[in-house]
């Protein structure tokens, strides 16, 4: 086994590093703090995935916000979806979800969340960026102090939520295979089968804090190796893989076929809007065009914005509410509005099941209605800072497309694109490319050897 290096990552995004090789218990005391001192008066909502590191992260957490004044509504081991609903539920000021989703389990990351439930815009997330710097924590006295209680009905409140937007009873027809990866999703499906009478066979469904069965990463790659072999033995109609926070899910078919996880967000736009009166679908940069052609048979209209997601907050709040059908990303996270846009992967797959109901079409014929497109993602790790002239570099070879700046760099021309970033949550560069039909294979090998040389 490789040694760990260092790592942590401080920014707009929040806190997220490698417990112990860069996460340090300090960091964890006054990022909280920092949150404490930024939110409103009122109680916080905490919530955790079950990484062993998870408990020490707690402990720190809890005592820097009843240090400077809130009291703590403590949920236990759920997903960051459920700590969302819970705060739009109970009224409260904020919250805070312990967990790093997609990365290994020697990660975590505190992720934030505002009086709405959703994650912090961009200026929120300066200000509470700018507290934490200046180390200026709004501490109370011994009268003051917060007080903690635990919340053991916040499960059960949002599968409450879920039955109110899906007819789950008629879910039950569906036989769902689903890989947990050692997750929250597993608590939220084994309740949504007692209840509805969902028809679920769960694999990795074991918490587990230190070793995961795999890599918690909602991809094809993953669902290839994990998920996708099971399908036909198993006679599953549809197949589902989470992360370990529930926020994101991939998806394979009933013959066994994985399916890129950037088809989620355009099926659920494809059920969604038809229905609703929004006609705006928000996505990234990053994000197949899949999505515009789906969008366009609906009349609906996609608007672009950088990666992450306060940027995504930030469209959020330009528009009003009515008008947006969806928001989401390419990694399999989608926002929507009958859930006051948060990232849900759990209402994504029971959207994904409405739709098959819908259309009484299997999963497969579904996917393979769609125009194909051909999507390729690496990574290389940032060691240099070379990054602005490998940018500009870029931008000069491919002066015939049409460039968007405001996050790396994107070239775009009719059927094809490119996006080179680097990533907010790891040091990495990450490059992506895309084209119809077939895949734009020489033109990704050429940017990876071309990042792979100043990155």
């Amino acid at each position: 086994m490789m040694p760990l290096r260092r790592q942590l990552r401080i920014s707009h995004v929040g806190l997220r590093g490698v417990v112990g090789m860069g996460l340090e218990a300090s960091h964890v005391l006054d990022f909280a703090a920092a949150f404490g001192t930024f939110l409103p008066s009122g109680p916080v909502v905490l919530g955790r995935d079950p990484r062993a590191s998870g408990i020490m992260l707690r402990e720190g957490v809890l005592a820097s916000l009843l240090a400077t004044g809130h009291d703590v509504a403590d949920l236990g081991i759920v997903s960051t979806p459920v700590i969302q609903h819970a705060i739009q539920r109970t009224g409260a000021a904020g919250g805070i979800s312990i967990g790093a989703s997609h990365n290994s389990a020697e990660w975590n990351a505190l992720k934030f969340f505002g009086a709405r439930g959703t994650y912090l815009s961009t200026a929120e997330a300066g200000e509470l960026l700018d507290i934490f710097h200046l180390k200026k924590f709004r501490y109370v006295d011994h009268l003051t102090l917060g007080k903690m209680r635990s919340d053991t009905e916040a499960l059960d409140r949002y599968i409450d939520g879920l039955a109110e937007v899906f007819d789950l009873e008629s879910l039950a027809r569906f036989k769902v295979l689903v890989d947990c990866c050692n997750g929250t999703s597993s608590l939220i499906l084994r309740r949504l089968a007692e209840r509805h009478g969902l028809n679920f066979i769960l694999i990795n469904e074991t918490l587990e804090g230190v070793a995961f069965a795999h890599e918690p990463a909602t991809n094809r790659r993953m669902l290839s190796l994990q998920l996708a072999p099971l399908m036909r033995p198993l006679g599953a109609d549809a197949g589902f893989l989470f992360d370990l926070d529930s926020d994101r899910v991939a998806i394979a078919c009933e013959n066994g076929a994985p399916v890129s996880e950037e088809m989620v967000l355009p099926m659920i736009a494809d059920y969604l809007l038809p229905g609703g009166p929004g006609k705006l679908v928000i996505t990234n940069l990053s994000t197949t065009a899949l999505v515009e052609e789906v969008a366009g048979r609906h009349g609906g209209k996609v608007v672009r914005v950088p990666v992450g997601r306060q940027a995504a907050m930030d469209a959020l709040a330009t528009y009003r509410p009515e008008m947006i059908a969806l928001a989401g990303e390419g990694t399999g996270a989608v926002m929507m509005p009958q859930f006051r846009f948060v990232y849900d992967g759990i209402a994504s797959m029971l959207a994904i099941l409405s739709l098959m109901r819908e259309r009484g079409a299997t999963l497969s014929d579904i996917v393979n209605g769609y125009p194909r497109y051909s999507i390729l993602k690496d990574e290389v790790p940032l060691v240099s800072q070379r990054v602005p002239a490998l940018m500009m570099e870029l931008q000069r070879q491919c002066a015939d497309g049409i460039a968007d700046m405001r996050d790396g760099l994107r070239i775009s021309w009719p059927e094809r694109w490119f996006h080179v970033r680097v990533s907010q949550t790891e040091p990495v560069v990450r490059v992506i490319c895309e084209q119809k039909g077939d895949p734009p294979t020489a033109l990704f090998e050429a940017l990876m050897d071309q990042v792979r040389s100043m990155a």
